[in-house]
């Protein structure tokens, strides 16, 4: 049905785009061209360029984020696209991906500053895929815009994710994309089926006094779980068994589980100016807005068996059907002033957060019983401050939770520097404190083991990030979190099985983070490298000491009349031993092993990008040396990493 509906919007869509403006005042940069490497700068202006022809520049086709950052539809061919070239489309540096497309990361690296005041479902090793509201991007382009991302997969099946821009006028975008993927996976019962569609739209007045944008977002993430290799058959993988290279032999603990992750959103913010003057002198104009924001989502994260299996432990029912739902429903509301000569943008908000998380019904067993929901509302006030003297600048964002059925707070204050297009330099202290995710404090589910109902506090995180950006020189940041009643995933005891602990100790994480690319003419070395360490609490936070990923490749214009541009090299990923977390399928977490480290192998992959006009091409020979490598990979325990494929794919923009 969603596939039927997104399939009917682009045919509709068209015939609106037929009204599309294009008013002929593109801007031509005649003097503004990709260097020989394809690289581009960042811009965060509104002089925008886009590459439209190999020497032809405009100004015109924006991307919006959720944050009102403008960027641009870039065609160019680098190595941030390369990296970035998947499903999820984003770097996956950092993370160690399962066999096959569509399925979880085990997190080889953290980051704790990120802003959060409520408390999410949980199920986080299926949200690698699921867009959140940051995640939509909003456009504003002169003529009709389509790009279309397509790339192979494990087997039998293809990642296809394609989006349609359009302007009615200069005031009104809409657009509509759908990502879908199907892929059967090498191992016994891994198949991936994902479906997301997303319509965005936005508006201003002429006058450009009133302000709205709203997306709809359907997702359904279904993956089929199989609980990994049995323990004959890992020792099969290990040994390197002739007779099991074709691991759709293999053994696996179960055929018959699916955990499926359903989302519907519906969002919009919209604001109005009721008063803006500019400055007779500098024309920097001065303005007053009040502003609205609206979500509303629905979410479902349910797992099912057909068969109760005793590695999860004894169950209520001979089959299993767990399902979780969660509805939310967040207003904010807030008055911004923005007076750029004198105080900045100050803006005071205040927010309401309504929430209910559901189950079919209550549970009565030997521990008590075990509520069927939790529901509540709670209350927020808050307020931002962001200014710029010169090149310094300025950025403040507190919240608090005032009343309701929750606490916490979110406080952050970011400074930096930047000089020129020489370096920029930033320092940013935060502090968060949080309901753990809902589902470490209430849990259903026909095995009796994953039945819980705790009573966590609040995970408090404090930290300080600084971040050096040099093109010239070097990137590196440094990040430091401390963090009380950390909550995770062990096994219990008794049990065996995985249950929602809060650690009683601090956990204090350091992390460092170092690129650099290196040029040799027409050859390049770009390195990434990670150290960190849990210098308190390392028995509840585990990480590798180090995670590196480097490529050497060659890059340069090919044929007469430069009608192609090359990328071809080799990519080294590698991270060292640790004892990595292992995945349960029912609940969709990771949890603590003490039985085995895991990494200490490199993964190599073989590549050939090019790019003729507005399309780029990407050839990989994927973990190619894992034909002549110890079988000693592992995404995570009892899940083997995917062995030497061969896959291609596309990035294709249209500008009509």
């Amino acid at each position: 049905m969603l596939k039927n509906l997104c399939i009917l919007i682009l045919l509709c869509f068209p015939a609106l785009a037929a009204a599309q403006i294009n008013d002929g005042q593109l801007n031509t940069l005649d003097d503004r061209y990709i260097n020989e490497y394809g690289d581009t700068a960042k811009i965060y202006t509104d002089e925008i360029q886009v590459e439209l022809s190999d020497k032809t520049y405009y100004d015109d086709y924006k991307i919006i984020d959720f944050k009102l950052d403008t960027t641009y539809i870039d065609t160019t061919l680098n190595m941030g696209k390369y990296y970035a070239f998947n499903l999820e489309r984003k770097d996956p540096f950092g993370l160690m991906p399962f066999h096959n497309v569509g399925q979880s990361y085990n997190s080889l690296a953290y980051s704790f500053s990120k802003e959060q005041l409520y408390p999410k479902i949980g199920a986080r090793a299926k949200h690698f895929n699921f867009y959140e509201v940051e995640d939509i991007k909003y456009y504003s382009v002169p003529t009709p815009t389509t790009e279309l991302m397509w790339t192979t997969v494990m087997e039998q099946g293809q990642v296809l994710d394609a989006m349609f821009t359009f302007n009615l006028s200069r005031q009104f975008n809409a657009s509509v994309a759908f990502k879908g993927l199907r892929s059967l996976g090498k191992y016994r019962h891994s198949l991936s089926d994902h479906g997301t569609a997303r319509i965005t739209m936005s508006y201003h007045t002429k006058n450009k006094k009133y302000f709205v944008r709203a997306h709809l977002v359907a997702q359904d993430l279904e993956n089929e779980e199989n609980g990994g290799l049995t323990e004959e058959s890992l020792g099969d993988f290990e040994a390197g068994d002739p007779n099991f290279k074709d691991r759709a032999r293999m053994e696996t603990n179960f055929t018959d589980a699916t955990n499926i992750l359903r989302g519907n959103r519906y969002y919009f913010d919209h604001f109005y100016v009721l008063w803006n003057k500019s400055d007779s002198l500098k024309t920097i104009p001065s303005d007053l807005k009040l502003g609205h924001k609206f979500n509303f989502e629905r979410k479902h994260y349910e797992f099912e068996q057909g068969s109760a299996n005793s590695m999860f432990g004894p169950a209520f029912t001979s089959s299993i059907d767990d399902d979780a739902k969660l509805s939310k429903l967040y207003n904010e509301a807030f008055l911004s002033l923005n007076s750029p000569i004198t105080l900045g943008e100050v803006r005071f908000k205040v927010n309401n957060y309504l929430y209910n998380y559901s189950y079919k019904s209550v549970v009565i067993n030997e521990d008590g019983v075990i509520d069927s929901k939790l529901d509540g509302n709670s209350i927020a006030v808050g307020g931002e401050w962001h200014t710029q003297f010169k090149k310094f600048n300025l950025d403040v964002d507190a919240s608090q939770i005032i009343s309701g059925d929750l606490t916490g707070h979110s406080y952050a204050a970011m400074a930096s520097l930047k000089i020129d297009s020489v370096f920029t330099m930033s320092a940013k202290a935060f502090s968060n404190s949080r309901t753990p995710n809902f589902n470490f404090l209430l849990n259903q589910s026909d095995y009796k083991s994953y039945n819980w109902q705790n009573n966590f506090d609040n995970e408090k995180t404090n930290g300080l990030d600084f971040v050096f950006d040099s093109k010239k020189w070097i990137f590196a940041s440094v990040h430091l979190a401390n963090i009380d009643n950390y909550t995770y995933f062990d096994l219990d005891e008794i049990s065996g099985q995985a249950k929602p602990v809060q650690a009683a100790e601090t956990v204090n994480y350091f992390k460092v983070m170092l690129s650099k690319e290196i040029r040799f003419g027409k050859f390049a070395l770009d390195n990434q490298f990670i150290y960190q360490q849990v210098t308190n609490g390392e028995e509840v936070l585990r990480v590798p000491d180090f995670v590196t990923r480097n490529t050497f490749y060659y890059a340069n214009y090919i044929f007469k009349g430069k009608p192609m541009y090359l990328e071809t090299g080799i990519t080294l990923n590698y991270f060292s031993k640790y004892l990595m977390n292992a995945y349960n399928p029912v609940i969709s977490e990771f949890y603590l092993q003490d039985e085995a480290e895991y990494g200490g192998f490199p993964l190599l992959d073989f590549f050939i990008n090019f790019k003729v006009k507005t399309m780029r091409v990407y050839f990989k020979l994927e973990h190619f040396n894992s034909a002549f490598s110890q079988n000693n990979y592992y995404a995570a325990p009892t899940y083997p990493y995917r062995d030497f494929v061969v896959r291609f794919g596309l990035v294709w923009n249209f500008f009509i």
